[in-house]
């Protein structure tokens, strides 16, 4: 029976979802490591985790080889080693390489993290990329942008999702950006882009060995960087439920070659299963590019999304998939849709919250689970907000008139 370890961050409601998934597999033994303390296990999971060592940095890659190595000594050989969020993907990697484990490798692993190695590992592959360069220097983000002109994109070296991102529409922005004390430097040294503009997608992709065997994908309303900038608007993400003839379709060509550079010599192995979160642009003129890949499930809500329109259970289909190289693709039922809830005004509190009972109303029987935000809750300097919904109808357009009514309807504010 397979020994899986699994790297829980903290036993909060999302990680939990995944433990649950482990844990429900019979024929695999689960070991966890967490920062959480072992009472934090919640209850019904406890009898189903063989182990648990806890750290005190889960992104420290000494850290954790000395829990694998623990708790390989004491449950028995660890067979796969698996954690869902960006920042555990390298130090995993690394605990992988020294025990001799299954799964991602380094190369791989940093090719994936690392945005300027990923734009260099596409474009040898003939993937479509933005024009790109790591700036680490004041003077060669200068040269970069006489090159390709404003705007321009910076963000961190190994960014997550469009955290830390700015857009650069001006020299008065360079000089805003630096009196922030955002300058490239060696020490931290900043992914400069062109500017796209065009229509951002996701695509999600599961790979087994290498192989793609199912892809699905959402549009973002408005982008993450539009919402980043504009603190008030409200934010949506759209899986419609469309399959056959779509851009996505389309875009497959270019999906997959850009995951067979990523994964690497070692794709055929259990180094190439994975379910991969793509970001990319397509044009009006009907080209694409490829933005950023992350080798983990998605976030801002697209998860319990594909879940709604494939009527599965996500968190489960991964686990299955990262514990036995098992995935059993589904057909698309429905269109999903996810809106996140975000205030206006200055303040770090919410001061008051309105139009929920409409909202509801109005998005009708479509609306599955809702979140709304409560007086007194602190700002969520993220772009998920601070409540959030989840739709679900038998058509695309269906959907999108439950979205909207939420995001017409809800209003916050800071105070």
């Amino acid at each position: 029976m397979p020994h899986v370890v699994f790297v829980a961050p903290r036993f909060l409601e999302t990680t939990n979802k995944f433990v649950a998934g482990f844990a429900a597999l019979d024929n695999v033994t689960l070991s966890v490591i967490s920062a959480d303390p072992e009472s934090a296990i919640p209850k019904a999971l406890k009898p189903r985790i063989a182990a648990h060592y806890r750290v005190n940095d889960y992104e420290n890659a000494n850290e954790l080889l000395a829990a694998t190595r623990a708790l390989q000594g004491h449950v028995g050989k660890v067979d796969r080693l698996a954690g869902h969020i960006e920042q555990l993907q390298v130090p995993m990697a690394e605990v992988r390489d020294a025990l001799h484990i299954e799964g991602l490798r380094t190369e791989a692993a940093r090719a994936f993290r690392d945005k300027d190695r990923m734009k260099e590992v596409l474009r040898a592959y003939g993937v479509p990329v933005a024009k790109s360069a790591l700036a680490d220097s004041p003077a060669s983000l200068r040269a970069f942008i006489d090159a390709v002109g404003f705007p321009i994109i910076l963000k961190p070296q190994a960014g997550l999702g469009a955290r830390s991102t700015y857009r650069i529409t001006s020299e008065e922005d360079l000089r805003a950006l630096e009196e922030q004390g955002v300058i490239p430097s060696k020490r931290v040294p900043l992914q400069a882009e062109e500017f796209v503009r065009a229509r951002e997608h996701t695509c999600e992709t599961v790979t087994v060995r290498g192989e793609a065997v199912w892809h699905s994908g959402t549009r973002y309303f408005p982008t993450p960087l539009e919402v980043l900038e504009t603190p008030w608007v409200q934010y949506c993400v759209l899986l419609p439920r469309e399959d056959e003839g779509t851009e996505w379709n389309d875009f497959q060509p270019v999906n997959r070659s850009a995951l067979k550079a990523l994964f690497g010599k070692d794709a055929e192995s259990a180094a190439g299963t994975a379910l991969t979160h793509m970001e990319w642009f397509l044009r009006d003129d009907g080209t694409s590019l490829v933005s950023e890949v992350g080798v983990r499930p998605p976030g801002v809500g697209i998860m319990p999304l594909m879940s709604l329109a494939y009527e599965t259970d996500f968190w489960a289909d991964w686990s299955r998939l990262m514990a036995l190289d098992e995935f059993t693709p589904k057909e698309r039922r429905w269109a999903s849709g996810a809106a996140f809830f975000r205030g206006q005004g200055a303040g770090n509190r919410i001061v008051s919250v309105r139009g929920v009972q409409r909202a509801v109303a109005d998005a009708g029987d479509a609306l599955v689970e809702m979140r709304s935000p409560k007086e007194g809750m602190p700002r969520n300097e993220g772009y998920e907000g601070e409540g959030w919904a989840h739709v679900r109808h038998p058509t695309t357009e269906g959907v999108k008139q439950a979205l909207l009514a939420l995001i017409k309807n809800v209003q916050v504010r800071y105070g």
